[in-house]
């Protein structure tokens, strides 16, 4: 008999599973639940969009990709980039086509880190830096964010988690899971801290179209002196609804996009041939579709929002992404039991805080990307658990 102990990487043994994942296993067996758990938009994918693809299929455009993916696309990206964001990188050696966001972090992290470097990482924030941090040799450095700082990354939490060995910087933000915000004025007072160092920074803009109350993202790279140290990581799957499509793309000087085409072309080769064309439209065409969505989020966070308040429970107003984090501990139960008393007895899956890190116990994830019945049925459903369990 093989002992698979001895056969398995050790680091990647030592990864805990996600905490996201017990509660959609135990979704499973409960077809009639509503899920405010999966961080998923519930609109389809745009039908132009989706026709796009449709259309490469009919034609034959079946072939591999060139490995940082299709030209046209990059221009589109760098086009849609600096419309949107003043981001401006060139698309021939800049960007970099990549199979969704994840693996455009993946990327980054194992292109720059070697083994017992440090990566900070304010939390709660989304499951997977910390451990992609450790498979690739590297050591988390979790800061704790608080409900009182907006679920921001202050600049004296960051100069004192900063050490000898500080290799690079996670910027998760807008925020899963607190939706939180950085500004342009925080982000240059994380600038300053930086200033002098060889410090990276790795900013997953995922939810950068989706922001509230009038506030527009703003990207540490077009802080002075940032863009030469930072990854910007970006893709589809929440602006244009297109998770299962897994198209991402990494935005860094030619310098590190050199580096990464290496991993990504012996790894990957390249993303999805069909999803491309299918990207290519969504930049070219996709603006309405992205403030259609955000408005009917909006009103969602609004109704959701209060709705917590209404029923006694704390809850930070979130100014991005699409997720309410509100405060579970005037319940008595850690938040891994609440959300397991609370799907079992009323058949409403939420997420526990504490999957994201430090900071996030006593409170709980819950995803407006659901219709304003489901959500109005969850929060009955919530005030019912609260005052009767």
């Amino acid at each position: 008999m093989i002992d698979y102990s001895k056969v398995l990487n050790s680091r990647i043994s030592a990864v805990p599973p996600s905490g996201i994942r017990k509660f959609f296993d135990l979704l499973e067996d409960m077809p009639d639940a509503i899920s405010l758990g999966i961080g998923e938009p519930d609109f389809p994918t745009p039908w132009h969009i989706r026709d796009a693809g449709i259309y490469s299929l009919e034609k034959g455009f079946t072939k591999y990709s060139p490995n940082a993916g299709f030209s046209e696309l990059r221009r589109q990206i760098a086009r849609y980039l600096q419309r949107r964001f003043d981001l401006r990188y060139d698309p021939r050696n800049e960007i970099l086509v990549t199979v969704g966001g994840s693996e455009g972090l993946d990327l980054a992290l194992r292109c720059i880190l070697e083994p017992g470097d440090e990566v900070i990482i304010p939390t709660p924030s989304f499951v997977c830096y910390g451990p992609l941090v450790s498979m690739s040799m590297g050591v988390p450095v979790y800061v704790e964010t608080k409900a009182e700082d907006a679920f921001r990354l202050t600049a004296e939490q960051l100069k004192n988690a900063i050490t000898p060995r500080t290799k690079a910087l996670v910027l998760p933000y807008p925020c899963n899971p607190t939706g939180g915000i950085m500004e342009k004025a925080d982000l240059e007072a994380i600038a300053q801290v930086l200033e002098g160092t060889e410090i990276m920074v790795i900013s997953d803009e995922i939810y950068a179209e989706l922001t509230y109350g009038g506030l527009h993202h703003v990207s540490i790279a077009n802080i002075p002196g940032m863009r030469e140290r930072t990854f910007v990581v970006n893709g589809f799957s929440k602006a244009f609804s297109m998770t299962g499509w897994r198209m991402g793309y990494l935005c860094a000087p030619k310098e590190l996009i050199g580096s990464m085409i290496k991993l990504h072309q012996y790894g990957i080769m390249s993303a999805p041939t069909t999803s491309q064309y299918a990207a290519i439209e969504a930049m070219k065409n996709g603006d309405e579709d992205i403030e259609d969505m955000k408005k009917e989020y909006d009103g969602r966070r609004q109704f959701l929002l209060q709705g917590f308040r209404d029923i006694g429970l704390e809850c930070f107003e979130p100014k991005g992404a699409f997720y309410m984090f509100p405060c579970i501990k005037s319940s008595g139960l850690d938040s891994d039991n609440f959300c397991e008393k609370f799907l079992l007895a009323e058949q409403v899956a939420v997420i526990p805080g504490s999957a994201f890190g430090p900071g996030g116990e006593g409170f709980v994830r819950c995803c407006y990307a659901a219709s304003m019945q489901e959500l109005a049925t969850a929060l009955e459903r919530m005030e019912h658990f609260i005052k009767h369990r």
